[in-house]
């Protein structure tokens, strides 16, 4: 589970070529990960009794290129019909107001000729309209004929040749829709009817328009492209949120807001932050990923092997906290102490060196949970594995069918889930001003991460566990992670 948001592919899509989703090909899964903790799952919770509301649910669609392109063209073609323009026209408007048609009838119906100066595609005639009595091009300062001069509706003219010049290194470039009028202070964007007979061959004709394609998408507000690596799949969704969303091709997984690792119940904006400030104290980062412990009876070093925060010492056979040392039969009253950050009141009124020293302090809290939960994840994977193998090689001894079995994998799953909930708790809260709605959070984060633990314990020990106990536990820490996406998910 990395934390790195960037992995998740390039955010332009530039080489993108839409043939290749008719290319079929089985990319191997990484062992060391849970294929999809949410498919499977929630059907088996939702049997035990757990709160039926779920404030992840999303509804969305997997396009193909060819039913993108459509359904792009259909809006488009519709809109040129409605406001009376091209369609390369209408395209640049729908671009512009981010393909927002209902605003755009409204706007059209108070003022269509400030609606066309707005999408920069015709300027208002008191503005830019020049008259031009010479063949001059003010490019490169020729005199020329003067069906050799193009110009859009702004009216400054320039000769063919830099025209195709301009174009062609734009394109080169990665410029789609963003290619405009080359006067000075002159905004005016080029449609893609004049833009295509200037490009010279039929390579850069394909990518200008695949670029073009990358912008329209990337410009409507209900679609956004798969960052899946080479995958040409486009989200199509009714309401635009921070909510889960899933390639049916690539099985990417990502925001649909931001394109990046899905990160309820943090904002995409504090995420970004959180991330960057990760990898700005990357030296501290590495100290605490290769930090040990000692136990905090016989004072033996411990290093964590499995994702489970209880530990017991395999020499004492002490039970304590791998985050804060506690004794473990007293931590299930004090899990609101062990995940909660104590501020200093006073720190305002101390030094600089102080406040920082207060600062850093606080990072390091929130950031050693967050990676600790990180970890935990990679060594469920591992026991996910497990239990898959024990499964099978019951079923193989005529132990059971795999049915019999495949609670033990669902709860693997749905630790998993809730635990990268729970991972992504640390970064809301280290960004939460205080006050009664973080303690109200805090008090609700401490309560996950208290049963996320006891499934965890449970998972790992399945044997010693009847199935009524182990799934009386996931729906207890899927109806905790609910109720905290329920009361602080933004929505």
């Amino acid at each position: 589970m990395s934390v790195d948001m960037n992995s998740q592919g390039s955010d332009s899509n530039e080489d993108y070529d839409p043939n290749c989703e008719e290319e079929d090909e089985d990319e191997d899964d990484d062992p060391g990960d849970i294929e999809d903790y949410y498919v499977g799952v929630a059907n088996d919770v939702e049997q035990q009794g757990a709160d039926s509301f779920d404030p992840e649910e999303y509804q969305f669609t997997c396009l193909t290129y060819r039913e993108s392109e459509s359904a792009l063209n259909d809006q488009m073609a519709s809109l040129a019909s409605i406001i009376k323009v091209s369609h390369s026209v209408a395209k640049l408007i729908l671009v512009h107001f981010h393909w927002q048609v209902s605003e755009i009838l409204e706007r059209h119906k108070l003022n269509s000729v400030q609606l066309l100066d707005d999408a920069r595609v015709q300027p208002l005639s008191s503005k830019h309209v020049m008259a031009h009595s010479s063949h001059h091009c003010a490019v490169c300062m020729q005199f020329v004929r003067k069906e050799n001069l193009l110009s859009l509706a702004c009216q400054h003219p320039f000769c063919r040749s830099c025209w195709e010049q301009h174009c062609t290194v734009l394109v080169k470039d990665g410029a789609g829709v963003g290619i405009s009028c080359m006067a000075q202070e002159c905004l005016l964007r080029t449609p893609e009817d004049f833009v295509f007979p200037l490009l010279p061959n039929e390579e850069m004709k394909d990518k200008y328009k695949r670029y073009l394609f990358r912008d329209y998408v990337e410009s409507h507000y209900q679609l956004q492209l798969c960052p899946g690596a080479d995958c040409p799949m486009v989200i199509q969704v009714q309401e635009p949120k921070a909510r889960r969303v899933q390639c049916n091709r690539c099985n990417e997984v990502f925001c649909f807001r931001c394109r990046q690792m899905y990160h309820a119940p943090t904002d995409c904006a504090t995420i970004r932050k959180w991330l960057t400030k990760c990898a700005d104290d990357s030296e501290t980062a590495n100290y605490i990923s290769a930090h040990t412990k000692d136990c905090p009876k016989c004072n033996i070093c411990i290093e964590k092997n499995g994702g489970c925060n209880h530990m017991q010492c395999s020499k004492c056979k002490h039970d304590f906290c791998w985050m804060c040392l506690g004794d473990w039969k007293t931590h299930g009253s004090e899990y609101y102490e062990c995940s909660r950050y104590k501020e200093n009141p006073d720190i305002v009124n101390q030094s600089q060196q102080a406040q920082a020293r207060e600062a850093l302090k606080k990072y390091l809290f929130y950031f050693e949970r967050w990676e600790n939960h990180n970890k935990s994840l990679q060594l469920e994977a591992q026991t996910y594995q497990q239990i898959q193998e024990k499964i099978q090689e019951r079923v193989m001894n005529n132990l059971g069918t795999w049915i019999d079995w495949q609670y033990l994998q669902n709860a693997a799953k749905l630790l998993a889930k809730c635990r990268y909930t729970l991972q992504y708790t640390y970064p809301y809260a280290y960004y939460m001003e205080s006050g009664p709605r973080k303690k109200l959070f805090e008090y609700q984060q401490a309560q996950l991460e208290a049963e996320i633990e006891n499934l965890s314990w449970k998972v790992e020990r399945a044997d010693s566990y009847d199935r009524g106990d182990l799934e009386n536990q996931m729906h207890i820490a899927e109806q905790r992670r609910r109720t905290l996406l329920k009361d602080f998910h933004d929505t």
